[in-house]
C-alpha cells in the first residue's frame, strides 16, 4: 500500500455529535494540494479510497495540473443516502472537520452519491469556497452541463485520428453510452464532420450506417427516454456495439465492457476510453498487439479534472474550454509519440509520464 509516492496522510474522521464516520487519504502533494471526490456509500473502505487517491495522483499529473492526488469517503446507510437533511448534516460536519486540511492540502469534488449540493454543504461547513470544486453555479461552479469531459474526449479522439493518418471528415464512429459524457462526444464529433453510425444507452443500440443526426437523437432521447426510438435505424443488443466495423470506438459508460470474452470481436482501428477502466490492462495490451490504437481513460477523460482546476482558479467557461484544449491536445500527443518510439502500450507510457512529473516535483521539493 505504501511506496515512495505516498500516501502522505491518512485521516480518520469521527464526529460523535452527528455520528459522522469517514476518512481522507492524501496520497501525494508534490505538484499541489490533493484533488479527489467525496464518495458516500455503505461499503466504502479505506483501501478503496487509497486506490482512488493514487489514481488521482496520476490523473492530475498527466493532466499537467498543479494538483496532487487524494480521495475521501463517508460511510452511510442506504436510508441516509436518500435523506437530504441527513446528508447535509454529514457533509457540513465533514467540511468543518477538515478546516485545517482543506483547501491547503485537500480539495474535494463530487463522486458517488455526491454532487453540486453536497459540495455546497461541504464548503459551508469548511468556510472556504476553494475547499471544493463541482459546486453550484451560484458559488462559482462550472456546471457539468457544459460537457467538459466530453469535450476533452473529443479532442483526444481527434489527436488519435490524426496520429493514425486519418481524416475526421466521414470517419465512422460508435459510442457506448449517451449520458453526460457520450452525448457531448457525439455532438462535438458530429459537428467536426465524423459519421456517428451507432450509439447505445441502457435500452440498447441504435445503428444506422448512413449516419445518425445527433441533434435529432438528443430530442428523441429527451422525449422517449432512449436512443433506440430514433428512426431510421436498426436496434441492436448492447454488446453488439463493440463488434461493429468502425474507425473509432468510444466506450463512454460502463467499466469492463471489453474483456477476455469479446476482445477478439473488436474491429475498430482506434479505441478512445471516455469511461473509467472500460478495458482491463491485460486486454488493452492484447488489443494493441493486434494493431488497435488505444487512448487510455486517464489521458482522454481528463477534461473534467482540468475543468475543476479552472473552477478552482475562478476562470469562466471560455477560459476553461481553452485550458482543456491546450492540455488534452498536448498530453495526448506526448503519450502517442512516446508510444510510437517505444512500442510499449499507451497506458504504460501515460503512467510513466505521470510518474516522471510527480518525481520531478518531489525532487524539487527536497532542494
Amino acid at each position: 500500500m505504501k511506496d515512495e509516492f505516498g500516501p502522505e496522510k491518512i485521516i480518520e474522521i469521527y464526529d460523535p455529535k452527528v455520528k459522522l464516520n469517514g476518512f481522507l487519504v492524501i496520497d501525494n502533494t508534490a505538484l499541489g494540494p490533493g484533488k479527489g471526490g467525496i464518495r458516500m456509500t455503505p461499503s466504502v473502505t479505506l483501501e478503496e479510497v487509497f486506490k482512488l487517491a493514487r489514481v488521482m495522483t496520476w490523473k492530475t499529473a498527466l493532466a499537467d495540473l498543479p494538483f496532487g492526488g487524494a480521495k475521501s469517503g463517508i460511510i452511510v446507510s442506504e436510508k441516509e443516502i436518500r435523506d437530504k437533511n441527513r446528508k447535509k448534516e454529514l457533509l457540513t460536519a465533514f467540511g468543518r472537520a477538515l478546516r485545517h486540511i482543506a483547501p491547503k492540502l485537500y480539495i474535494a469534488a463530487p463522486d458517488i452519491n455526491t454532487g453540486e449540493e453536497e459540495m455546497r454543504w461541504f464548503v459551508e461547513g469548511n468556510g472556504n469556497l476553494k475547499s471544493a470544486t463541482g459546486k453550484p453555479k451560484d458559488l462559482g461552479g462550472l456546471p457539468h452541463e457544459l460537457g467538459t469531459t466530453g469535450y476533452g474526449v473529443y479532442l483526444s479522439a481527434l489527436e488519435a485520428i490524426k496520429f493514425s493518418k486519418m481524416n475526421v471528415e466521414g470517419i465512422e464512429v460508435a459510442i457506448e453510452g449517451f449520458g453526460n459524457v457520450g452525448s457531448f462526444v457525439a455532438k462535438f464529433l458530429h459537428k467536426a464532420g465524423a459519421k456517428i453510425i451507432a450509439i447505445s444507452d441502457s435500452k440498447g443500440v441504435i445503428y444506422n450506417h448512413d449516419g445518425i443526426d445527433i441533434e435529432k437523437l438528443l430530442e428523441v432521447k429527451k422525449q422517449t427516454g432512449s436512443v433506440v426510438n430514433y428512426k431510421p435505424g436498426e436496434v441492436l443488443e448492447n454488446e453488439k456495439i463493440f463488434e461493429l466495423e468502425v474507425d473509432v470506438l468510444i466506450p463512454a459508460a460502463l467499466p469492463n465492457v471489453i474483456t477476455e470474452k469479446n476482445f477478439e470481436k473488436i474491429k475498430a482501428k482506434i479505441i478512445v476510453e471516455a469511461s473509467n477502466i472500460p478495458i482491463p490492462e491485460n486486454i488493452e495490451e492484447k488489443l494493441q498487439e493486434s494493431g488497435i490504437l488505444i487512448v487510455p481513460d486517464f489521458v482522454a477523460n481528463a477534461g473534467g479534472v482540468i475543468s475543476s482546476y479552472a473552477e478552482y482558479m475562478g476562470y469562466d467557461e471560455k477560459k476553461a474550454f481553452s485550458l482543456i484544449e491546450e492540455k488534452i491536445v498536448k498530453n495526448t500527443r506526448i503519450v502517442l509519440e512516446r508510444f510510437k518510439k517505444s512500442g510499449r502500450s499507451t497506458r504504460k507510457e501515460a503512467l510513466e509520464l505521470a510518474k516522471e512529473r510527480v518525481l520531478n516535483a518531489m525532487e524539487k521539493r527536497k532542494i
